[in-house]
Formats: C-alpha cells, structure tokens, sequence
C-alpha cells in the first residue's frame, strides 16, 4: 500500500526541519521545539478535520525557537520543505500571529530565509530569488556551513 501524499509531505517537512536544526545547533545555537507536532504529539493527525481559531491558532507555531549563545538573541523558525523552492505570503492561511518569525525555505536546490514582515510586505521565495539563507547578515550564520547543509539537503531531496 503506498503512502499517502500527507504521510509523504509530513515525512519531508520533518527531514527540511531536521535539517535546519542541526544547522543552528552546528552554529552552537540553543533550538527549542516549539511548533504543533512537537509541543502536543499526535495533535496534527487530530485536528486535520477541525476548525477554528482555537485550531488555527496552534496550526501557526513555529516549529523552533532558537537561541544565540553569542548574544542571547531569540528567534522563531518556521521550517517548510518546498520541491518547487517557492514560498510566498498565500501559502499561510488565515492570520499569521508570529510577526518575527522567519520562514526557512528548504528544497534540493537551495535554502532560503524570508521574514514574515518581509512576506506580508510583498515579498516571495522564489527558485530565482536571491533570498538565500547564506545573505543574511541578521542570523550570522557560516556561509561554509550553510553550503554543507544545502549540500546534504540536496542529497535527502534528490528523487523525491
């Protein structure tokens, strides 16, 4: 019996996040689960079917919180594995109650970084953009190590 399209994209989303994590904690960040699979398992499978703020509410989490042990900062990381490398303000639904989080766009191609303020000001993940994770100056991440990360994502993506 083949897998069902939501156990494939769920199995996929988990690797992109898995992937991010290992890249902030390569970076010696502290990564906190934060998003709804994580901080109540089991309920994604649940609320499939249900609806309402209190639903959407939870559906919106970011999936970490990570730290910056050279400054303490905090930050929101909302990870979402793209094939098409295209991330754009219509693929939230609903209203989006993170304004600080930042949306790490992760396909066999590329890893990319928008905010939400800087989607919900128009802008698009695209797979020609140059929004590339590795230009960001606000995260401080190794360009060296974010090539390593895309490299492996590329091995993971590859075929799937």
């Amino acid at each position: 019996m083949p897998l069902s399209t939501f156990s494939q994209n769920s199995i996929k989303g988990r690797v992109a996040e898995t992937i991010i994590r290992e890249l902030f904690l390569a970076h010696k960040f502290n990564v906190f689960d934060y998003g709804m699979e994580r901080s109540v398992p089991g309920i994604a499978e649940l609320t499939r079917k249900t609806f309402g703020a209190v639903k959407n509410q939870i559906a919106t989490m970011p999936d970490f919180i990570v730290q910056d042990e050279r400054n303490s900062r905090l930050h929101l990381v909302e990870v979402k594995y793209r094939a098409s490398g295209a991330f754009s303000l219509e693929d939230i639904k609903g209203e989006y109650p993170w304004p600080h989080a930042f949306f790490i766009v992760v396909s066999k191609q590329h890893i990319k970084c928008l905010t939400y303020k800087q989607l919900a000001a128009g802008k698009a993940i695209t797979p020609t953009c140059n929004n590339l994770l590795i230009v960001r100056k606000d995260l401080d991440l190794d360009r060296g190590l974010i090539v390593q990360f895309g490299e492996l994502a590329k091995k993971f993506f590859t075929g799937v």
